[in-house]
């Protein structure tokens, strides 16, 4: 932002204020922050920090918190001069921020990557604090992917996990310690004193010369273009949103948070305001501190458009919550977000386009995001990457809007609404008759097991049939329908027109969240689950609605056996030899894993519907072609894992896995996932682990066996992404991965001679080191560790050695992720060692054409240039029969650990 926002709000020919000017500090001295505790409209805290000369600043209504799982609001404002760093007094009444300000901490911060400015703009700005009362790693996280410079954006203060957070504390940090680090001062005795006043017109003006305060003027008021003039309608019916499956792109669309709340149209009268739902009811009084608040607007006359929500700490609003403030009467708390202004002072604004409607609107609602009534901001363009942004914050969704058209009454497409949905399996208990035009049925009733066995409603699904599918499954329905239901209707479902089914069928069902009813919001189906059981539908009831960090219920998983499957036979290795570097030469003659053999694969065992059962586990659509242009069936990638089992499990098993799905194969929608759902088979792995920033526990999955790798095929699994640690030592990786990235053009002899000069440097510091294959066009150097040493000294340990060649060799080597910064470089990717993050596995294969596999090497493979794309599902069975020993044999057996020279230099 530099300081132009700042200097347009002052003029510096009549204040002694600090002016606006850059000023940089000398490269040696540290970057400084400042809190500045803030009672203006509303309090808040301003959250500074020093960078190019000048204070980037975010209003945080609550303040800094110590608990990792506080996601704190952080509004960025405009920057500000560093001399206001300084600042502590009184801001009068009526002036720009008036009020008073404490200064609350300081002290210095120091990014965590090289690239500070970098990083801000990304909007994801990682830093270590060291001041009086904030001390440790913080994060500054941008929400909807804006570019940086905007203004009033939405970020989130999240505290790290590290030694001085204080998980549980909540606000503790702020109530705690109120005095100013200044003077030592409460914000009262600031205010009583007032031997420091601001004024925006002259500047810092000593305490005994009292402050002139005048009420705030309304601003004169510019119609717009398209604007007209008439007299205030007593209502004018809203513009509506039409439910898209993804955003619209180009810069002709704005795009907004959607929220889950009651649309409200504010009508403001000289001094007075009335609250109109959509439907022209009169709810004003239901809230009567936003009437209240509405009519202080600096505005004669205005009807606003908006919506009115529960809203948490983290941002998220909950419609849950909001009925129940209503119900009980707690309104005082609640946010009405403004997006639109359809009248004001004497002008219908609704012929005008929704971008002048929006400058409008931002003169007279708030930008600070701290207030009752906050102005919704917006973004143009790029709706996709903002869309992925709102659902990773466990939004509800986005509204897209034509930015370059006037406001229209009712439903259409100028407003599009895109929701952030979760999808599942439920069991089909009965359906509804059709209505109108419809043929078929009207509605499915769906339900769930509970871990005890009992089937329970979750609700109905009318959306998401089209003719074809209505047809097809209605005469489904007629063979299983029975004149009992198998589910209790809460009170209040009708059962008029219901028929009832057994429970024989599985649906998907895409929807919203669940109700506090436990009842699915906004269900679409999605076409029905041939390949589950209806025993296989099972979720805890009471964990339903408190979504995990991934955004899905989590499930709780029926509790039984799991199927039988051969597991992968590992054979044992000699020991490695003390100061030798294993995986050199493929000379020696020691035992190797099998390869599997015709007369040794699984039994296949075809079943009446198509589906086999290869392993113990049912495999449907054996002959669905995953990778096209080879050909490769199901089946065969089933027998792929099945022969390189032996080899692939010391690898992959017992790890947690992060997951590529491409259930219609190679080259069409593939998706990632790292959290287990019901659809995962019960012969596969599941352990909990801590999520960050308290969100709790989530379920991933893992591997043990030959049948935990044939399920991956079943689910349309085409990568397997493993951990750096077991699920038996979760927190003490044994594994670091350095993945060699070159630029596109580059020769492949660049990325072996790197791998190499990697495998010589990590020698040097008494390591030995393994190399793979990726599938793609780089190299992994992998170093095999006990487990002693937790994620965060790992991740330093690998950043340490990969900035050692960065700074050896800058004009070959990057370890920054940027794509300019790789140009003719090789990106040494040291991040896939830091918890949670993984790396593709020995033997995996890859989502890419050709069906590639990550393939361990010899390393005089590596020094005789062996080229990548020989790798494949094809060959690698091949490749690994002619194999007089294992080129990872000895990577199980080395013991060893950083040295404590290396150690002590790092930090760790």
């Amino acid at each position: 932002m530099a300081l132009e926002e700042y200097n347009r709000k002052r003029d510096f020919r009549k204040t002694p204020e600090p002016s606006g000017r850059v000023r940089r500090q000398p490269a040696a001295e540290p970057l400084s922050f400042v809190v500045q505790k803030h009672a203006a409209r509303r309090l808040h805290y301003d959250f500074r920090l020093e960078l190019n000369g000048v204070l980037l600043s975010w209003a945080i209504p609550k303040g800094p918190s110590l608990d990792p799982g506080e996601k704190r609001l952080a509004v960025h404002v405009e920057d500000h001069p560093l001399d206001y760093g300084g600042f502590e007094g009184v801001i009068p009444k009526g002036q720009y921020g008036g009020g008073t300000v404490l200064l609350w901490d300081r002290g210095t911060w120091s990014p965590e990557r090289p690239d500070p400015e970098a990083a801000y703009r990304k909007g994801a700005l990682k830093f270590r604090l060291d001041g009086e009362k904030l001390h440790g790693h913080w994060a500054l996280v941008r929400m909807g992917g804006r570019a940086a410079g905007e203004r009033h954006e939405n970020w989130l203060l999240i505290k790290e996990r590290d030694e001085v957070a204080v998980p549980g504390s909540h606000a503790a940090l702020v109530e705690d310690n109120p005095l100013s680090v200044a003077t030592g001062r409460s914000m009262d005795e600031i205010a009583k004193d007032r031997d420091r006043v601001w004024d925006s017109e002259k500047g810092e003006i000593p305490g005994d010369r009292p402050a002139k305060t005048k009420p705030a003027k309304k601003p004169a008021f510019e119609p717009p273009a398209g604007a007209r003039k008439r007299a205030m309608p007593d209502f004018i019916t809203p513009q509506l949103a039409t439910l898209m499956d993804e955003a619209p792109e180009g810069d002709q669309w704005l795009h907004e948070i959607k929220y889950d709340g009651y649309r409200i149209l504010a009508h403001l009268e000289r001094g007075k305001a009335r609250l109109l739902t959509r439907n022209a009811l009169d709810w004003t009084g239901k809230f009567p501190a936003l009437a209240r608040t509405m009519a202080a607007l600096p505005v004669e006359t205005a009807i606003i458009d908006g919506e009115l929500v529960a809203l948490a700490a983290d941002g998220t609003t909950s419609f849950a919550d909001l009925q129940d403030r209503i119900a009980t009467g707690h309104t005082d708390d609640l946010v009405y977000f403004a997006f639109d202004l359809l009248y004001r002072d004497g002008y219908d604004l609704t012929g005008a386009v929704l971008d002048d409607r929006k400058v409008a609107l931002a003169e007279i609602v708030p930008h600070d995001g701290t207030g009752m009534i906050r102005y919704s901001d917006h973004q143009h363009g790029r709706g996709a990457e903002f869309y992925r942004q709102a659902c990773q914050y466990d939004l509800e969704g986005t509204i897209a809007k034509r930015a370059d058209k006037a406001y229209r009454p009712g439903r259409g497409t100028d407003w599009q609404k895109i929701k952030c949905l979760n999808r599942d399996e439920f069991v089909i208990v009965g359906f509804t008759d059709p209505e109108g035009t419809r043929h078929g049925f009207g509605a499915l009733l769906l339900g769930y097991y509970d871990p005890d066995g009992q089937l329970r409603y979750a609700g109905k699904v009318g959306t998401g049939f089209n003719s074809k599918k209505l047809s097809e499954l209605k005469p489904r329905l007629d063979e299983i329908e029975q004149s009992k239901p198998s589910v209790t209707l809460p009170k209040g479902v009708s059962k008029k027109g219901v028929h009832w089914t057994k429970p024989r069928l599985v649906g998907e069902v895409q929807y919203g969240v669940w109700t506090a009813d436990k009842i699915l919001r906004h269900p679409s189906f999605q076409g029905l689950r041939e390949d589950k059981s209806p025993e296989e539908v099972v979720y805890d009831p009471e964990k339903l609605g408190k979504p995990p960090a991934a955004g899905r219920p989590a499930p709780a998983r029926q509790p039984g056996p799991a199927r039988n499957g051969r597991a992968g036979r590992a054979t044992p290795k000699a020991k490695a030899k003390p100061g030798t570097d294993q995986g050199r030469s493929r000379g020696s003659a020691k035992a190797k894993p099998q390869v599997s053999s015709p007369e040794r694969k699984a039994s296949i065992v075809p079943a009446r519907d198509g589906s086999i059962e290869f392993a113990g586990v049912r495999l449907t659509h054996p002959d669905r072609v995953l990778y096209p242009d080879q050909g490769i069936t199901k089946l065969a990638l089933a027998e792929y894992y099945e022969a390189i089992a032996d080899w692939a499990l010391p690898h992959l098993a017992n790890r947690p896995l992060s997951l590529v799905r491409c259930p219609e194969g190679q080259g069409k929608e593939c998706f990632y996932q790292k959290h287990a759902t019901p659809a995962v088979p019960k012969v596969v792995g599941r352990v909990e682990i801590p999520e960050g920033a308290g969100t709790g526990t989530g379920t991933y999955t893992y591997i043990k066996d030959l049948a935990g790798l044939i399920a991956m095929v079943q689910m349309g699994v085409l990568e397997i992404h493993p951990w750096g640690s077991t699920v038996k030592k979760l927190e003490t990786p044994d594994i670091v991965t350095f993945d060699f990235d070159p630029d596109i053009g580059l020769p492949w002899e660049r990325v072996t001679e790197a791998a190499l000069e990697m495998r010589q440097a990590l020698l040097g510091i008494g390591l030995q080191s393994f190399a793979k294959t990726t599938g793609g066009k780089g190299l992994h150097v992998v170093v095999p560790l006990t487990p002693k040493l937790d994620w965060e000294a790992i991740k330093e340990f690998a950043k340490w050695v990969a900035e050692k060649f960065v700074t050896t060799y800058p004009d070959r080597f990057t370890s920054n992720m940027a794509k300019r910064a790789r140009t003719g470089r090789i990106f040494i990717d040291y991040l896939r060692n830091g918890r949670g993050a993984t790396a593709i596995g020995a033997y995996s294969a890859r989502s890419r054409p050709g069906a590639p596999v990550a393939t361990p090497l010899f390393w005089d493979e590596v020094e005789k240039g062996v080229k990548p794309d020989g790798f494949t599902v094809a060959t690698v069975p091949d490749r690994l029969k002619k194999l007089k020993s294992d080129p990872w044999a000895e990577i199980g057996k080395v013991r060893q650990t950083i040295g404590a020279r290396v150690r002590k230099e790092i930090g760790i």
